[in-house]
């Protein structure tokens, strides 16, 4: 019995956060479950003497029966038990805080990670399916000016498993509604190409049929366009949709917006994408912040057209969402029709992307990871 509480007890430390004492897992001493692929829980298991049948189980409990502590793993040998129990963790999300649009068709949650750094992640609900919004980094180094991401800085990167513990958190959420994630896009807090091992490995466990088992045509890259993380893509053929955020048809006007782009250039990305179009016979998804007398001219409608020209790719405009560090204004409906006019004479196909959560700052480029106790929509949940 002391010998029990003793691991458990090593197995924790107490933090203060927000004026409250909590305890927090010890990750330097054990194995974050989530973290592991399929194939590493079976090396593991194996080196502690344990076969492919034992991994089975426990993959099972972690994505089928999505359980929120080893404790619930009842029916697992005794011994292995115990091993998981001082060896590995897992643990739902520590949920600071947790907002819903006043459609309540969008919900957003604040999570804090185990080193007390703060997430944030996004459900929606569409007709017939829900998507998963979900973060790759705690803040951003790719300081794009009108995302509040990027203005927050760059923290730290998501390991793999904290990615998905996301997704299995907002399926935990969903299955209460009898309803079930389908979609999930790499477009909340982080650039996932910057982190791009841990992004893939969570792809990976995500989509593997024997847990999860979200089809890989319904997991979107969105990234602000690293060329030579998009051509590492084709190499290995990883079968997602990309998502470029462009925002800008010449380079003078991207780097303004975009500062990556002083780095790669303009076009560097639109080679690269190119090449992932050709070669994996994709569509590309390229995404375009309206920003009123900014970047929604005919003239850059133009520059658009005539940049893309060759590429199968279909263009989502986004009438910008307000951020506190943005004073610019988003584009009115009738500006983005005549945007749409010019790129349809090019052949280019392009949506005007539906607003969905603005009234809780969950659209697009309006994460960060901020406190939201205070607010008035906010809810402890």
């Amino acid at each position: 019995m002391w010998r029990a509480f003793f691991v458990e007890w090593h197995r924790f430390e107490s933090i203060q956060r927000d004026g409250r004492w909590v305890m927090r897992t010890n990750r330097e001493s054990t194995v974050y479950l989530y973290d592991l692929s399929y194939e590493s829980l079976i090396s593991m298991l194996s080196s502690w003497g344990y076969g492919t049948y034992h991994a089975n189980k426990i993959w099972h409990y972690l994505y089928v029966k999505m359980v929120e502590s080893l404790d619930q793993m009842i029916e697992l040998r005794e011994d292995l038990q115990n091993s998981l129990k001082e060896k590995t963790w897992i643990a739902p999300p520590d949920v600071i805080s947790y907002q819903q649009s006043s459609d309540e068709l969008t919900k957003k949650y604040l999570i804090a990670l185990n080193d007390g750094e703060k997430i944030e992640c996004v459900v929606m609900k569409y007709d017939g399916r829900s998507t998963a919004c979900i973060s790759s980094q705690v803040g951003c180094a790719m300081g794009c000016v009108f995302c509040a991401t990027g203005q927050m800085g760059f923290k730290r990167n998501l390991s793999s498993g904290e990615i998905v513990a996301q997704v299995v958190f907002l399926m935990r959420r969903l299955e209460k509604e009898d309803e079930r994630v389908r979609n999930v896009v790499f477009m909340g807090m982080g650039e996932p190409l910057h982190n791009y091992g841990a992004t893939m490995d969570a792809i990976k466990i995500m989509t593997d049929d024997r847990g999860l088992a979200i089809g890989p045509r319904y997991v979107t890259i969105s990234t602000v366009g690293l060329p030579p993380a998009i051509r590492q893509l084709v190499d290995e053929d990883r079968p997602v949709n990309l998502a470029v955020s462009l925002h800008a048809a010449t380079e003078r006007e991207r780097c303004e917006l975009v500062p990556i782009s002083e780095r790669w250039p303009l076009r560097d990305l639109i080679d690269a994408c190119r090449m992932y179009a050709d070669k994996r016979n994709r569509r590309i998804f390229f995404e375009w912040a309206l920003i009123a007398g900014v970047n929604d001219s005919e003239a850059q409608a133009n520059a658009l057209g005539r940049l893309l020209q060759g590429i199968d790719s279909h263009v989502n405009l986004i009438p910008v969402n307000p951020t506190y560090g943005f004073d610019e204004l988003p584009t009115d409906e009738e500006t983005a029709k005549r945007f749409q006019g010019v790129l349809a004479r090019y052949d280019i196909p392009s949506t005007v992307r539906q607003k969905r959560g603005i009234d809780i700052q969950a659209g697009c480029g309006q994460l960060r990871s901020r406190e939201e106790l205070n607010s008035p929509s906010g809810s402890k949940s």
